[in-house]
């Protein structure tokens, strides 16, 4: 087979060639994510390292070198180098010696075809020389990528039965890079989806938020609906709710709206704020997404006027409630909400006694200046004089 290069403009940062230069070229290897992704022409964000070196004598070399470096997971190998150009996770060769679906017990190794194989997909498995930027593939990924096909190492029911967060992991992947899809995969993901309970909710609560930050994930959340994984986690869901979601979507699309989990989540949801609450709850979310949850679940009733709707929910609540009910927002472009120009104390300097009274005539006022668009503070004037005048 043809050997690859890898050719990507990050290879070329001069903090990532002093990092090799310290580590030795032989020692190290370009892995996961940025490798993938670059191969796939898309933007890398984050950069990993394995290294046949011990946390402990990358640290070393590093701090020898005056390079910071972070031990962030030194108890699984891994270790962060604190570059200019962006931080490197490097992480030793690893090969799993145990497994019980939620963590595993591993041993460092000294073979790259061993730490390739504890790994989850065939995509995620390529190695890129740090100089040379040959790629070594062990189990077909490169295959596997030019086909847009998500596989699992080896046997996938092996693979989920070690760490259960790869069902996830798998429609996420499949999602972002998928189209052919992988019948041994589909067939193991559904089958074993009753294995997801064991699994911490604040990890089932990130793989599924990550799953629906993607630009389009509803096919694959339909497919996860429809083969019975996904009401293992989310039994609230509903034919009604997907079809809530579909909308969604197609209207976030015309509306070239961000992509927004917990919006996406909330569609998903049947629109009672009881039980979305207990769900946030279930999924230990917190406390600022189980209150912006609930809300979204009381999006019925909303205010015709789009900016006094943004007044009382805060833009970005707002915008949610607004794609959620397929109504347009483009009255928010560039609009800042305004402050309301009228406090309690000046009130009291008209002659009204502090207390009850006072808080009335505010909300008075500002329910006009809100139905009036929010007019200058001479109009508020005015308004207040009236208020006041009724109540003499």
């Amino acid at each position: 087979m043809e050997q690859v290069v890898l050719q990507a403009d990050w290879t070329a940062r001069e903090d990532l060639a002093r990092l090799v230069a310290v580590l030795g070229a032989d020692n190290l290897r370009w892995v996961g994510g940025a490798v993938r992704d670059s191969l796939l022409g898309a933007e890398v964000h984050d950069i990993d390292a394995a290294t046949t070196l011990h946390p402990e004598a990358v640290m070393a070399a590093l701090r020898e070198a005056e390079i910071k470096v972070i031990p962030t997971g030194i108890d699984h190998g891994t270790v962060t180098a604190v570059l200019p150009g962006g931080n490197v996770e490097i992480t030793t060769l690893r090969k799993d010696v145990a497994t019980d679906g939620r963590r595993a017990t591993v041993a460092f190794a000294e073979d790259w075809a061993d730490d390739a194989a504890r790994r989850d997909f065939t995509i995620n498995a390529l190695y890129a020389h740090p100089l040379s930027l040959l790629i070594s593939d062990y189990f077909e990924g490169l295959a596997d990528l030019d086909a847009r096909r998500v596989r699992f190492i080896g046997n996938a029911r092996e693979r989920i039965a070690e760490d259960h967060l790869r069902i996830l992991r798998y429609y996420r992947f499949q999602a972002r890079f998928g189209s052919m899809l992988d019948g041994e995969a589909e067939e193991a993901c559904a089958d074993m989806a009753a294995t997801l309970k064991g699994l911490s909710r604040e990890r089932v609560a990130s793989a599924l938020l990550a799953l629906l930050a993607l630009p389009d994930p509803l096919e694959t959340v339909e497919r996860m609906f429809a083969r019975g994984v996904l009401p293992v986690v989310l039994p609230e869901v509903t034919p009604a709710t997907m079809a809530e979601l579909a909308a969604l979507i197609a209207f976030e699309k015309s509306r070239s709206a961000k992509p927004a989990p917990l919006r996406r989540l909330a569609a998903m949801l049947p629109a009672e704020p009881k039980l979305a609450e207990q769900v946030a709850a279930r999924l230990r979310l917190s406390t600022a997404q189980k209150k912006a949850l609930s809300r979204m679940a009381r999006r019925g009733g909303m205010e015709a006027d789009v900016r006094a709707l943004a007044y009382r929910e805060g833009p970005a609540m707002a915008r949610d409630l607004l794609l959620l009910a397929e109504r347009d927002a483009k009255a928010l472009d560039g609009w800042e909400v305004p402050t309301f120009p009228l406090k309690g104390g000046q009130i009291v300097e008209r002659g009204v006694g502090a207390g009850p009274e006072v808080a009335r005539i505010l909300q008075a006022v500002e329910v006009r200046w809100m139905a009036e668009s929010f007019p200058p503070q001479s109009r508020v004037d005015e308004i207040l004089d009236e208020e006041l005048a009724r109540r003499a």
